[in-house]
């Protein structure tokens, strides 16, 4: 596959443009490559020097993040970026990045897919930033309690940021928005959900949660991210064969 149609592909499934005004992440590709074909594409939450350096020992063509390396600033290719920028270019390997548009997506999604996870319906937009409702909200198929909410979701990591065990026990309903939204706790509790998740933790959400009597779980940014570019690479590969690759680096936060 060429890189150009990969670029219009994802162009096709997520919509980069309509969020030009709000996220300063250069959403796109990033950063070319020599060769024009795409065969192994591999998939991170963050680009870092770490991602890089997995992915070239991966073979893979190009790298999809979440975040990527530029963010609305003119920065020096010096220092840590020059080594980011030379890991790229040494080893032929594109940079694509999707920040807003892949928290939102209602298939592709973060939060979506947490959604599709733990098999709520009902889905809704929620979760307002800037004129555009990031997460989503909905009903449980079956209440679950608050502990298994969180198995299902981050049970393969150690441990959440926190848990607020401050609403009711059996959660019939909830909402979430991926990365850092603390203060979407508001909506949730003006909404009257069971349960509001999200990465970041607060402090001074405790209190509010406690005397609003609403669950609240705090996953890690990064453990609320890995869902999106998973998704892509899952799709990359069922509809094109592309070989694709999860590279794993959890932050712990």
């Amino acid at each position: 596959m060429k890189l150009s149609e990969l670029d219009e592909t994802l162009r096709g499934w997520l919509p980069l443009a309509e969020f030009e005004a709000i996220d300063p992440s250069a959403n796109g590709l990033q950063v070319d490559r020599r060769n024009p074909e795409v065969n192994h594409v591999a998939v991170a939450v963050d680009a870092c020097l770490e991602s890089f350096r997995r992915a070239a020992e991966l073979g893979a063509d190009l790298l999809f993040v979440h975040h990527g390396l530029f963010w609305g600033k003119e920065q020096t290719v010096t220092g840590a970026q020059y080594e980011r920028l030379r890991t790229l270019f040494d080893h032929d390997l594109a940079l694509y990045a999707v920040h807003l548009p892949l928290d939102r997506h209602p298939e592709l999604g973060n939060n979506a897919v947490m959604m599709q996870e733990l098999g709520v319906q009902e889905l809704e937009p929620f979760g307002s930033f800037k004129g555009y409702e990031i997460g989503c909200a909905g009903r449980l198929r079956e209440p679950l309690r608050l502990e298994q909410v969180v198995e299902r979701l981050f049970g393969e990591r150690s441990e959440v940021l926190s848990s607020l065990p401050f609403g009711p026990e059996r959660i019939e309903t909830l909402g979430v928005v991926s990365g850092g939204a603390p203060a979407a706790v508001e909506e949730a509790i003006e909404r009257g959900l069971d349960l509001f998740i999200t990465g970041d933790a607060s402090h001074q959400l405790y209190h509010r949660a406690l005397e609003a009597g609403i669950n609240v779980v705090f996953g890690g940014h990064y453990a609320t991210e890995t869902w999106g570019v998973r998704a892509v690479a899952a799709r990359l590969e069922a509809e094109f064969g592309l070989t694709t690759s999860f590279i794993d680096l959890p932050t712990g936060l």
